[in-house]
């Protein structure tokens, strides 16, 4: 008996020494490459004025970022995670499977999705239909589904440029790809009756679409040493660089924060970050970085935040949010359907 209690001892030592060594001051922070010009702002602040570390911030792409949060909890795994699309069922099965089961959601801002290209060039008016034509695996000829044969711009459209088609995109894990098939090529093919119901969000794998990484600004800097290539990237990027840069209007709407916001502009998405709050309590200052970023200072009217890029919620919804978040509110799979 007395060798039990001892061992049980010395387990509860063991396992107190392992929470200590798990609570921590530095918050760990994964995710977009489109919010993580936002989030690095948010990150710098917070080391500068609150007497906190400053978090350590790393650019995953949102699938990447959501991976990562939904592989557990404890040491080694992120305290929050940024998101350019929403979080989809899928992974927040995959979350709960592995123990992550009190989420909070915070919607932030939202962003348009641009084509962007050298201001060498003339501005672009692109329909959605001509943009699933130059990107799409597969297109119809004459009735027929083919592999895309179509290699410059002018070959879509006589009015578009004589051109030679290339375009730096973002990678399977990036959530501005996944609003990219989304919010073009499914929209547009689901108008094309040989697609059927399910739309149609292959993109071509023959050299037309080059892979340039989670990283946009890569894909900003190449548009400035290949002059006849497009780019897809986050409205932010474009209003950093219009000295070098200008962006297609789709749909004769042109990417700007008004139209953006009130969804004119037609590949308009909302930004995230998800916070595991069963961290909370080992990693103290999560809480104020949080409210930090969810204040009027970051995402409002005036805030900080919009000088760089974000297109600000309406005060009411952004109200709406910031509350859910102060209350630590724990989302379900049912608002994601």
């Amino acid at each position: 008996m007395n060798r039990i209690l001892k061992t049980t001892v010395i387990a509860a030592a063991v396992m107190s020494v392992a929470g200590v060594a798990q609570a921590r001051d530095q918050i760990r922070i994964v995710g977009s490459s489109t919010v993580y010009p936002f989030a690095s702002y948010v990150t710098e602040e917070f080391g500068a004025t609150t007497g906190n570390p400053t978090p350590v911030i790393e650019s995953t792409g949102s699938g990447g970022g959501l991976r990562l949060f939904c592989n557990g909890v404890g040491e080694g795994t992120p305290d929050i995670t940024n998101a350019s699309r929403r979080m989809k069922v899928s992974e927040f099965e995959r979350c709960e499977e592995n123990g992550v089961t009190d989420i909070t959601e915070a919607k932030i801002g939202s962003d348009g999705i641009v084509l962007g290209q050298s201001n060498e060039n003339d501005v672009v008016d692109l329909t959605l239909e001509q943009i699933f034509m130059a990107v799409a695996a597969q297109v119809p000829v004459d009735g027929e589904l083919v592999d895309n044969p179509y290699t410059n711009w002018s070959e879509i459209d006589s009015s578009l440029p004589d051109r030679e088609i290339s375009i730096y995109g973002p990678p399977t894990t990036s959530g501005t790809r996944d609003a990219f098939e989304e919010l073009v090529l499914e929209s547009a093919s689901l108008e094309m009756d040989v697609y059927g119901e399910e739309g149609y969000t292959d993109i071509r794998s023959d050299g037309v679409y080059i892979d340039a990484g989670e990283n946009d600004n890569l894909i900003v800097q190449r548009l400035s040493e290949d002059t006849g290539a497009m780019g897809i990237f986050g409205y932010s990027f474009l209003e950093e660089n219009t000295d070098t840069l200008n962006g297609a209007t789709i749909e004769g709407v042109a990417p700007e924060p008004e139209a953006i916001s009130s969804g004119d502009y037609p590949v308009a998405r909302s930004l995230w970050f998800y916070v595991k709050n069963q961290h909370a309590d080992e990693v103290p200052p999560m809480a104020d970085y949080v409210e930090m970023f969810m204040s009027e200072q970051m995402i409002g009217s005036d805030g900080y935040l919009k000088d760089i890029g974000l297109i600000v919620l309406p005060e009411d919804e952004r109200e709406e949010w910031r509350q859910a978040v102060a209350d630590r509110t724990t989302m379900s799979a049912d608002v994601l359907k």
